[in-house]
């Protein structure tokens, strides 16, 4: 693929976030069309692909890989389903965009690390698009001008207005808390060595059976400390904040403080209620940054093996919070291929 040409891109899964996607690439990415979308839901799949020109439905991920124009994938279907589809790009040698999870567990993961070692050459980028938020950016190169010092702690909150229908307890680390585990590793460059989940009184906004909030701790292999709340039933909004503690200084981010309004003796700000809108920018980056590496014929961004990484520490956190004990995190031996 070179620079001039334009991307065809088969997006795998036309939910919430697939659909979504494929807005994203037909309105707002520069370089790449929408050639090929799949679902298991046919009618779905049409309506998703319908008034976007030459753009083909299929229910079977690999005839929308096949398609005319393909030249890389982005999958956003179930977790579940994202090893089969990973595996039949790797038989294309396919360039793939994979929202989080890479795969739901370690084991999984690692057939998919060695499947793309085979290939000789990186073909994932895994979607963890707080990478790509601003305010993060901003964060990471603040703490490598090493200005600040060492980072020794990180205060991390991540609220959600409510869970919906059917969500679980395991779903607040594999769907929640994922996202503070890879920031976690990105911004202090340190691996998750073990994982503590304490649960304080469920809230009364919580759903029956549902322990929510909870309070998780990290360590890290470089003798940090981290702390998450997790409160996704908190009923006024959408926030992700983060605060690093060094030795020479302090640095926050989250606060939402882009637009104050002074009104009718009042002053204040409008705080968001989903993660699509808080992350909105985030994502159009991280989907253009995916487009041009792959015009240039590279792979950049988070690895396969940050998407190994976070299922085994995730894996951790459930076993953490399923027997209130204090779980390390052990990964196999990481690659010379992602150094």
């Amino acid at each position: 693929m070179t620079r001039r040409g334009t991307l065809g891109v088969a997006v795998v899964g036309t939910g919430r976030m697939g659909a979504d996607h494929v807005r994203r690439l037909h309105e707002v990415t520069n370089g790449a069309r929408v050639v090929a979308v799949a679902d298991v839901d046919a009618e779905r799949a049409k309506r998703t692909a319908d008034g976007i020109e030459g753009c083909s439905a299929h229910t079977d991920p690999a005839a929308a890989m096949a398609a005319d124009g393909v030249d890389a994938v982005l999958v956003a279907s179930p977790g579940a389903a994202h090893e089969a589809a990973l595996m039949t790009a790797f038989e294309h040698d396919l360039p793939v965009l994979c929202e989080k999870p890479l795969t739901p567990g370690p084991a999984s993961a690692l057939r998919v690390l060695e499947a793309e070692q085979r290939l000789g050459r990186r073909r994932v980028q895994v979607g963890f698009m707080r990478r790509y938020d601003a305010e993060y950016m901003r964060l990471k190169a603040l703490l490598g001008t090493g200005r600040l010092g060492r980072p020794l702690m990180l205060h991390n909150r991540h609220r959600n207005v409510a869970t919906p229908p059917g969500f679980t307890g395991e779903m607040i680390v594999n769907d929640s808390l994922v996202h503070e585990m890879d920031i976690t590793r990105w911004l202090l460059g340190h691996e998750i060595s073990a994982v503590t989940v304490l649960k304080p009184a469920a809230s009364g906004n919580a759903p029956e059976g549902l322990r929510d909030p909870q309070f998780v701790v990290f360590e890290t292999s470089g003798g940090a400390i981290v702390d998450v709340e997790v409160n996704l039933n908190c009923g006024f909004g959408y926030q992700v904040q983060a605060e690093v503690v060094c030795e020479r200084g302090t640095a926050r981010i989250g606060d939402g403080h882009s637009l104050v309004t002074q009104q009718d003796g009042r002053w204040g700000g409008a705080v968001a209620q989903d993660f699509t809108e808080r992350f909105e920018d985030a994502y159009d980056r991280q989907v253009q940054a995916w487009v041009d590496a792959t015009r240039r014929g590279e792979v950049t961004g988070p690895s396969a093996w940050d998407g190994y990484a976070a299922a085994v520490i995730c894996e951790a956190g459930v076993r953490a919070q399923r027997e209130g004990v204090r779980v390390e995190v052990t990964l196999t031996e990481r690659p010379a291929f992602y150094a």
